[in-house]
């Protein structure tokens, strides 16, 4: 049947009838399942238009009744923690609330029921108003000024329960989410708390960590448990968001002129400016220390959106950077590093200058209103915790640019300074007299570093030059302004570029020889990230290879002809020698092994591969009733097979793949595994191709990835890498994905698909090592029964051994893989080799985790 695909054209009254139509299934989808959620959304606005609230908020008088505070509570008004969630404080509020009830609260009553959604919102509510309250009697001990105003302060608002109730359901939520939740509610509310720094801030704080602590009596807990180990892909994105807040609880404190938080150091850019430059510069004439001078030199530089925007910019700098953590960049992580550094010499400076000499005990460094010690320290503490968090958290970030990035960055810098230094000190001496004192080229030459600093930066700096027409004014607080944004520019547009593998010419070489030649099995694991290439002396062959703690560790079989095989493993076997490394080759074939055991080399098999010859693959008989149920289950269910690209798929797609696999590590509770097991970074490559579920809703249930096996130029078969699965959804998603896989694959001519092999795992293991010397004999049987022993010991972590029983579902054919290695001496630093390769960022508390979760404890 043929589609017509041409457009038709839709009259307003259909249009209108469109809209109408989306209303309504819109007001159908609240009435049925997010009953109390509308409900309150109507009660809320209808509250605001009755009482005249919705474009300013209540009145005072109405807020006397329905507003929460210390005041109401102490007299008596015990209904408005719950009352004070019905109004909002102005329109721009009404809005946001709505949109939070829609967004959120909706779809949280959908999941957990309206009879727990009312009980998580009213006891977070309630809960978080005593807490916010005793929270705000405790500040007056510590800041008087911060707690006077919360003492003094209203509140009104629905975000509080909203952000508690969602709190509340993270409880039993999978560990993704659960976990992206927790990090970033707390991320925000604390940032919020402590820069804008309101009651209801606080309280919005307050209800966020009251349903952390509630939840599991509300919801229960997961059945997944409380894991918080995760991918180094998900470790980045727990990172950056946290430094991101650290960034954005600034630019808080700047946009609102009411923060009155203990870190709310930018709002001090809104004061008005009581004098103007010739008085200030009289003030200052009388006497250059004294407050009225400091005072009057300090407002003349932060008046204005030119030093407003400067004042930002570190903190959208930052923002930047967090972009380049999320993407695991090494420079990200030194420019974040040196920026916390940077906040941190500058907060013991303040503190030094202010407390410590007594210098100038009239400074206004951090803060106009108050300065005491403990708003001169608290400053201190963000960018401690941040340094803290990334120092922790290194090895997260160790994706190079590609090379010469950073040269032409430190070259784009150079010529923008340059660029700015002409226009400045050009522009200047042409608008010389809008200054307040003329200047020399020489003047405005010393004076050009200040104009790339933030303002509230300098304030123990005596100015030089004070603008005082239009002209002047735009050069002296604008060229920092382009400064920070072009550099800001300049760095994202290096964190797009794609990450750079260690030699990115020997890789596009790589790949091209492996396409046109013949590999094993895992070849296509040879082009991954992490690995170096040799080529052979008559570039027909090559070898990748990692060096871990002084062993170079092959990925499968040396890729070229067969006929030269040897020749190849000769030569490579010399260049490592001649680079002082230990040679290992690893997950090769038989055919491998037969030439260095005839070379004199020792092995040991490491896994046992699994392949299923295509042609007239069936799944009948006994033997594959599992595959025929879940070929059958998926058939009645809705569920379908389809292929795709990971690069090109639909971002839907991409995202459920994304958060299957992030799920799937993150309740294991260890470091995902990497060097022969390929993770999300690995499924993102054209020639990788995809086969995932999806039912009826385009909803993913599993994902397997399948890489390319090339003889004399073509693809001959396909090797299974990348296995995940939805944890609450088609239970047989995998044998469904694999079987679908051989029987599509077979119609496409495919000879074979390898299932590929699983560590540590064998079905056979009475083979015997071809070894001559005895030493020899005793060293690699103690190394196999290491082997088998780690094997057994892992297995309740990782299941490989599992695994492989699962593939024995379709009775595939099995192909050793061995390790083989030149000196049986070296076994035990090849053993460390390869732990070290399979679990490269393991920390030593993941270390210590591992234990004992294999001890069961």
């Amino acid at each position: 049947m043929k589609i017509d695909s041409s457009p038709v054209s839709a009259s307003p009254a259909n249009r209108l009838a469109g809209y109408v139509g989306k209303v309504g299934n819109i007001v159908r989808f609240g009435i049925r399942d997010a009953p109390m959620t509308t409900s309150l959304a109507v009660v809320m606005w209808a509250l605001g238009a009755i009482t005249g609230s919705l474009v300013h908020g209540p009145s005072r008088a109405l807020a006397y009744h329905i507003a929460t505070g210390m005041g109401s509570l102490q007299h008596g008004r015990i209904w408005t923690p719950l009352t004070s969630a019905l109004w909002e404080g102005n329109l721009l509020r009404y809005i946001g609330a709505t949109i939070l009830l829609f967004v959120v609260a909706a779809p949280l009553e959908r999941r957990m029921g309206t009879r727990k959604l009312a009980i998580a919102a009213v006891s977070t509510q309630i809960l978080g108003v005593i807490l916010g309250l005793g929270w705000a009697s405790l500040a007056k001990v510590f800041d008087s000024s911060w707690g006077f105003r919360l003492h003094v302060g209203i509140a009104v608002g629905a975000s509080a329960w909203i952000v508690g109730a969602l709190m509340v359901a993270s409880a039993n939520m999978g560990t993704l989410w659960r976990r992206r939740i927790r990090v970033g509610i707390l991320a925000l509310t604390i940032t919020l708390a402590l820069f804008s720094g309101q009651l209801q801030d606080v309280i919005r704080l307050c209800s966020g960590v009251v349903g952390l602590v509630i939840g599991a009596w509300i919801v229960g807990r997961s059945a997944r448990g409380d894991r918080i180990v995760g991918t180094q892909r998900e470790g980045r994105v727990l990172v950056a968001i946290v430094v991101a807040a650290s960034a954005i609880g600034p630019m808080i404190a700047a946009l609102s002129p009411q923060a009155v938080g203990p870190l709310a150091v930018l709002r001090d850019l809104f004061r008005g400016v009581p004098w103007t430059v010739s008085e200030v510069r009289d003030l200052c004439a009388e006497s250059a220390t004294a407050p009225d001078c400091r005072r009057g030199l300090l407002e003349l530089r932060l008046s204005g959106i030119g030093p407003t925007l400067l004042s930002l910019m570190p903190s959208i700098f930052v923002l930047v950077l967090s972009d380049g953590l999320r993407r695991g960049r090494r420079f990200a992580w030194i420019a974040a590093v040196c920026a916390q550094v940077v906040l941190l010499i500058l907060s013991i400076g303040n503190f030094v200058v202010r407390f410590i000499e007594a210098a100038d005990s009239d400074s206004l460094f951090y803060g106009i209103g108050d300065p005491n010690v403990y708003r001169t320290l608290v400053p201190f503490l963000t960018p401690l915790f941040v340094l803290i968090m990334l120092i922790f958290t290194r090895r997260y970030f160790d994706v190079a640019a590609p090379v010469r990035t950073y040269r032409k960055l430190g070259v784009s810098l150079l010529v923008l300074v340059a660029g700015l230094i002409v226009v400045y000190v050009g522009g200047g001496m042409v608008a010389r007299h809008g200054f307040d004192r003329e200047p020399t080229a020489l003047m405005l030459l010393a004076d050009f570093p200040q104009r790339l600093v933030p303002p509230v930066y300098l304030q123990l700096v005596n100015p030089r030059l004070l603008p005082v027409d239009v002209e002047a004014t735009l050069l002296f607080e604008w060229t920092g302004v382009v400064f920070w944004v072009a550099a800001s520019i300049l760095v994202f547009a290096t964190l797009l570029k794609p990450a750079n593998e260690i030699d990115p010419r020997a890789t596009g070489r790589a790949r091209a020889m492996l396409r046109a030649g013949t590999g094993s099995p895992l070849s296509w694991m040879t082009t991954w990230k992490g690995n170096s290439y040799w080529f052979s002396s008559d570039g027909s062959s090559y070898v990748a290879y990692r060096v871990v703690v002084g062993v170079a560790l092959t990925t499968g079989d040396p890729v070229g002809p067969p006929d030269r095989m040897r020749r190849t493993i000769e030569e490579f076997a010399e260049f490592v020698s001649d680079n002082g490394w230990i040679p290992c080759l690893y997950s090769v074939t038989d055919d491998v092994r037969a030439i260095t055991d005839s070379m004199g080399w020792s092995g040991l098999e490491v896994a046992e591969e699994t392949v299923l010859d295509l042609g007239e693959i069936a799944f009948t008989g006994k033997r594959f009733q599992d595959v025929r149920t879940a070929l059958n289950r998926a058939k009645k269910t809705g569920i379908t097979a389809e292929w795709i690209r990971f690069p090109h798929a639909p971002l839907a797609i991409k995202d459920q793949i994304v958060a299957i696999s992030e799920e799937w590590v993150a309740d294991k509770g260890m470091p995902e595994m990497g060097f022969t097991l390929g993770g999300l970074d690995e499924v993102d490559d054209d020639e990788v191709r995809c086969l995932v579920a999806l039912d009826e809703e385009r909803t993913v249930h599993g994902v397997t990835s399948w890489l390319p096996v090339y003889r004399d130029g073509q693809i001959v078969g396909w090797t299974l890498d990348f296995m995940r699965r939805r944890a609450e959804g088609f239970r047989p998603a995998m044998e469904f994905l694999i079987a679908s896989a051989a029987l599509t694959l077979e119609e496409e001519g495919v000879e074979f698909l390898s299932l590929s092999g699983a560590p540590l795992a064998k079905v056979a293991s009475d083979r015997e090592s071809n070894l001559d010397e005895p030493e020899a004999t005793t060293l690699s049987a103690v190394m196999d029964n290491v082997l088998d022993l780690l094997g057994r010991t892992l297995e309740p972590v990782y299941g490989f051994r599992s695994l492989l029983a699962f593939k024995s579902k379709f009775q595939p054919r099995y192909v050793p893989m061995h390790m083989v290695f030149a000196d049986p001496a070296a076994l035990p630093s090849i053993g460390n080799a390869v732990g070290r390769a399979y679990l490269p960022t393991v920390s030593l508390g993941q270390g210590v985790k591992l234990v004992r979760t294999i001890l069961g404890r």
